[in-house]
């Protein structure tokens, strides 16, 4: 075993095959993988070895499509076999709201190439025959579904990588991981010491031991699962042709032809944690107990559906551990606050995922960012608060949600409340229906009395409707007031912060006093960030951005730190509220010591508000005349007190995230994640308006965005008014034109200010055109949409 390497990658199952299969397929031929014991032996061994390219996060999905495309490459370069079965695969739907979940699946599967389809009960009946279509309203058909041999197909990822020049060591348990002031690692095993520039953590089952060895904690845990593979059947073995995959999400099911026999799995709501202390390092090649009790109900449904399983006997039982992040997806890249450390964990569905992993971390480590937006699976998209206490109870919800409808504006309930402003039990009083952020609980309207407390799970217009109606209206025509808590905010000082501040923004850095609106770029060009910058002084500035994104930009912001430069995240100790609508500057005014009457669009103060030395920005993501108040946490309900009953004379009321996405919409403001993300450019997106190209500073970025400045996107976001009936674009709905689809959307919803249904989306540069008539899909329905060039809805004396 050599003592030094470029790379070691901890665990040796599909996974840390795959990172090191992908690092030396990239070039990184100096690649070492290290293993306790065989290959496999955590939970790739017993897995059911079945993939899919079902997922609701289309990144995922065509992640997911990259891995169950590279097997028959694997085969090809090593000669080995995978166990390739490609039967195709049908997911049923016995409720409207299920077929509504799998029409929007495959009107995102129409833009991104998958060849999937929905089908009715007598198709399925004649794909797969053993199936009980009573009740079966409809399914989608993915001819990409199958399974494989896990085993062979770890042992092909692991014989390309050593092809590519990686090395195999196995029977070698790390023990300790040890950083050095240059940011390299000592990895300490039973058999010696390796010194490595990075460290990946591949560990499986093992993954939050091998964390704390570094110090850190990643949001995961074990769940027990459990199959069972039936004796031979002759409704199988007297087939033609091989059984396709059925997945039964009412009956928490998943069943496919194994042998002669059958194989069903179960993701059972009376479902159990495993290892809730830590996972023993004794643990590998065994099984758990046989447990039928735990689903015994699942079974019961599963004789109803496929009544064959009734008279088929059971051959074995396969209940072990998988692995789980809180919300199923896995969590890859650079972990926050570490240098050169590398997370590949959590990945439940290896053999669906595991190869996109692979390539997404080679990607990130050797050429600096993936090539694709994989925020879903991002190590950083849990924060600095998450521990064991919210991870568990998440993870069980997670597993019990595995098979059930995902709705756009579905709230799921365990761990909750967890995180709370001073505010939240004033809000709770005054009717807020609750959503969460980043672990934040966050209003998204106000229920008036007799009105419910929950908002319906839908595809379709919820009862918030008229909640968020009355909301906009009080904005537009009085006041409104909503908490500033859900933004990330940064305090940026020192001697070099200006010049930092020019180096990692490509807009421009403001004058003191002075706010502007810059994207920040991945050196790609990429936008990973649309930020506010606000001018204190020279030496002091404030950043607002995404809440849910601090440890993704703070990772971005600690890797590019120079120079007498501090950034603290200020995000939970600095808050507020914003008001606006065009009594705004009437409310200000009376709450204000100073005079703000002089105050322009894209001003910022240190005012003195009731008792409070308060920022003031003269901003609104609303689009009215409106302002953002920040003060010290422990002074916000203070600041209300004083907003909230000098505002009565103005009619103030408050508002929700719902009506500050309607409201958003009139002025085609775009939104994180959503217009914005590492999938786009600022040229495609119409940030590059904001980038500051006469600046003599490289920025970061500079040399993508001048190429693409350049020579112009082949394609750009624009606006739509939809002819909508009772359900409005989410995102990822294909937009058609002349029979064809050309583009996607990348959210929408409802104006209740103009009385119209809104689209956001790309569109083929070319194409552009006031007044183009396109067809959006949504759920199943061609869509009238035309598009529109200016906004909806503005009025120029509220920027005055």
């Amino acid at each position: 075993m050599k003592t030094t390497t470029r790379v070691c990658i901890i665990g040796g199952g599909v996974v840390g095959a795959s990172v090191a299969y992908h690092l030396t397929k990239l070039g990184w031929s100096d690649v070492m993988l290290l293993e306790r014991s065989e290959l496999t032996s955590g939970s790739t061994w017993h897995a059911a070895g079945g993939f899919h390219t079902l997922n609701g996060d289309t990144n995922m999905a065509a992640l997911q499509g990259y891995t169950i495309r590279l097997y028959r490459e694997l085969e090809e370069l090593t000669g080995m076999s995978c166990g390739l079965h490609h039967v195709g695969g049908v997911t049923l739907a016995d409720t409207p709201e299920r077929l509504d979940m799998l029409k929007a699946e495959r009107a995102k599967h129409r833009f991104m190439g998958l060849e999937t389809e929905i089908i009715g009960p007598d198709e399925i009946k004649a794909l797969a025959p053993i199936t009980n279509v009573e009740g079966v309203l409809g399914g989608l058909y993915d001819p990409l579904d199958g399974h494989l041999d896990p085993s062979g197909t770890t042992h092909a990822y692991a014989r390309a990588a050593k092809m590519g020049g990686a090395e195999i060591v196995l029977h070698t348990r790390v023990v300790e991981t040890n950083p050095r002031p240059d940011g390299t690692w000592d990895v300490v095993t039973d058999k010696g010491t390796i010194h490595a520039e990075h460290v990946v953590n591949a560990a499986g089952l093992w993954a939050r031991e091998v964390a704390a060895m570094a110090g850190c904690y990643l949001p995961l845990h074990p769940m027990e699962h459990q199959y069972l593979v039936t004796e031979e059947t002759p409704e199988i073995y007297e087939r033609d042709s091989e059984h396709p995959h059925v997945m039964d999400p009412s009956g928490e099911s998943y069943l496919r032809q194994e042998g002669r026999g059958l194989c069903i799995g179960f993701y059972e709501k009376t479902c159990r944690p495993w290892a809730v202390d830590g996972t023993p390092w004794e643990f590998g090649h065994e099984l758990l107990p046989d447990d039928f009790d735990k689903i015994g109900d699942s079974i019961a449904f599963a004789f109803k559906r496929f009544p064959v399983l009734e008279r088929a006997g059971i051959k074995s039982v396969i209940h072990g551990p998988f692995t789980f992040a809180p919300d199923g997806n896995p969590l890859v890249g650079p972990v926050p606050r570490l240098r050169n450390y590398w997370s590949a964990c959590g990945v439940m569905a290896g053999f669906s995922q595991g190869g996109g992993v692979g390539l997404s971390l080679a990607q990130w480590m050797v050429e600096g960012e993936p090539e694709r937006d994989v925020m879903a699976m991002d190590v950083a998209r849990f924060g600095r608060w998450i521990g064991p206490g919210y991870t568990l109870p998440k993870v069980i919800e997670n597993y019990q949600t595995r098979f059930s409808v995902v709705y756009p504006n579905e709230e799921l309930p365990a761990a909750r409340p967890h995180r709370t402003t001073p505010m939240y039990d004033s809000f709770d009083a005054m009717g807020a229906v609750w959503g969460q952020q980043y672990g934040l609980e966050v209003v998204n309207y106000f229920a008036e009395p007799g009105e419910a407390r929950y908002e319906t799970p839908s595809f379709r217009r919820s009862n918030a409707w008229e909640a968020t109606a009355r909301e906009v209206r009080a904005v537009r025509t009085g006041v409104g007031i909503n908490e500033l808590q859900n933004f990330g905010k940064y305090r940026v000082t020192g001697r070099d912060a200006r010049g930092w501040l020019d180096r990692i923004m490509a807009g421009r850095i403001p004058a003191p006093g002075r706010l502007s609106l810059t994207p920040m770029l991945s050196e790609k060009g990429k936008i990973i960030g649309d930020f506010t910058v606000s001018c204190l002084s020279e030496t002091e500035f404030q950043l607002t951005g995404s809440y849910g994104a601090q440890d993704y930009h703070l990772r971005w912001f600690d890797r590019w730190l120079s120079g007498d430069v501090a950034v603290e995240n200020v995000s939970d100790s600095r808050t507020g509220f914003q008001i606006a609508g065009p009594r705004a500057r009437d409310l200000l005014a009376a709450v204000a010591r100073q005079d703000v009457s002089e105050m322009r669009f894209m001003d910022v103060r240190r005012l003195t508000i009731g008792l409070s030395d308060a920022i003031v920005q003269r901003v609104s993501y609303t689009g009215d005349l409106g302002y953002e108040i920040y003060v010290n946490a422990m002074e916000q309900r203070a600041l209300w007190r004083m907003l909230w009953d000098k505002g009565q004379a103005f009619g103030i009321k408050p508002f929700g995230m719902r009506a500050m996405m309607s409201l958003r919409l009139d002025r085609g403001f775009g939104s994180w994640m959503r217009e914005f993300s590492p999938d786009y450019t600022p040229a495609e997106t119409g940030l590059d308006r904001f980038v500051a190209w006469k600046k003599p500073v490289d920025f970061i970025g500079r040399a993508a965005a001048e190429a693409e400045r350049a020579t112009p996107p082949v394609r750009r976001l624009v606006t739509f008014v939809v002819e909508a009936e009772d359900a409005d674009v989410v995102a990822y709905e294909p937009i058609w034109l002349d029979g064809a689809v050309v583009g996607f959307c990348t959210s929408g919803g409802y104006s209740h200010w103009t009385g119209q249904s809104v689209a956001m989306g790309f569109l083929p540069a070319e194409r552009i055109v006031e007044g183009l008539t396109v067809e959006i899909e949504i759920l199943g329905q061609m869509r009238p949409a035309r598009l529109v060039t200016t906004p909806l809805w503005d009025d120029p004396r509220l920027r005055a």
